[in-house]
């Protein structure tokens, strides 16, 4: 590894979280490098300087490095039933409702449901607990920086009070980060914690085997309190559910029996 990048790689670190020696080297240098000579720098050195003043630039880098698919309030459709059907009734029973959000990935999706109970419960009372096997996706999403295209489905009462424009870019609001605990976890090889009310996992399961969806469901499952809900994404649907002690609640919205 050449010391140009190997600086720029502890300085990165440093800076953002992210670990780009997590990456393949050779594909991660060349778009970094190309990245760099577009905009006109000759080194890694000269990258970093730059960008450690000018905030535009950093965040170009961070939306490149990643590939990020995600977005807030996605299938927007599904976002309503929770807040109009699912939250009222959880909310019910219990106001301090125990909620995760499993394969966070950036963080849109644990801070959209941060969004939505700021309609239902202040800010400080709400705690969700939101996680990745990825580091770099947990960095990112501490970091809470968004390209505006991740936020076309954002309402825009909710654009106004959680978001702070930057550029082409928008960054979520203290408020809303301190409602979410990101960490580190394996959906497969880790145990999970119990007695959650509610658990989201979407847009993630399509990507496991039959057997590892199998095994999965029977963990969250296990993991939800009797009516407890599993929302999961709009690929996903369960086509056997009793057999993990779900009912279907709603389309996509399953309840622990």
């Amino acid at each position: 590894m050449s010391h140009d990048y190997e600086e720029f790689i502890m300085k990165i670190k440093r800076k953002s979280g992210i670990d780009l020696s997590l990456y393949k080297e050779a594909q991660m240098k060349r778009r970094l490098t190309s990245l760099y000579e577009k905009k006109g720098y000759t080194s890694f050195k000269d990258y970093y300087q730059a960008m450690s003043t000018e905030q535009a630039l950093f965040q170009e880098f961070l939306d490149r490095m990643t590939i990020n698919v995600s977005e807030f309030y996605r299938n927007g459709k599904r976002w309503e039933v929770l807040e109009q059907k699912i939250l009222p009734k959880l909310l019910d029973k219990n106001p301090r409702i125990k909620i995760w959000s499993a394969a966070c990935s950036t963080g849109e999706e644990p801070y959209t449901l941060a969004m939505i109970l700021s309609n239902f419960l202040p800010l400080q009372s709400i705690s969700i607990l939101a996680t990745d096997i990825d580091e770099n996706v947990i960095a990112r999403a501490k970091l809470g920086i968004y390209p505006e295209r991740s936020l076309q489905e954002v309402p825009e009462n909710m654009k106004r009070k959680y978001f702070t424009a930057d550029g082409d870019f928008y960054k979520v609001s203290d408020d809303i980060k301190k409602a979410v605990t990101f960490k580190k976890h394996n959906l497969l090889a880790e145990p999970f914690d119990t007695q959650f009310d509610l658990i989201v996992c979407r847009n993630v399961l399509i990507y496991f085997t039959e057997e590892a969806k199998n095994l999965l469901y029977k963990k969250f499952s296990d993991a939800l309190k009797t009516d407890g809900i599993f929302f999961v994404g709009s690929t996903e649907q369960i086509f056997n559910p009793s057999h993990y002690n779900f009912d279907t609640e709603d389309t996509f919205f399953y309840r622990k029996k």
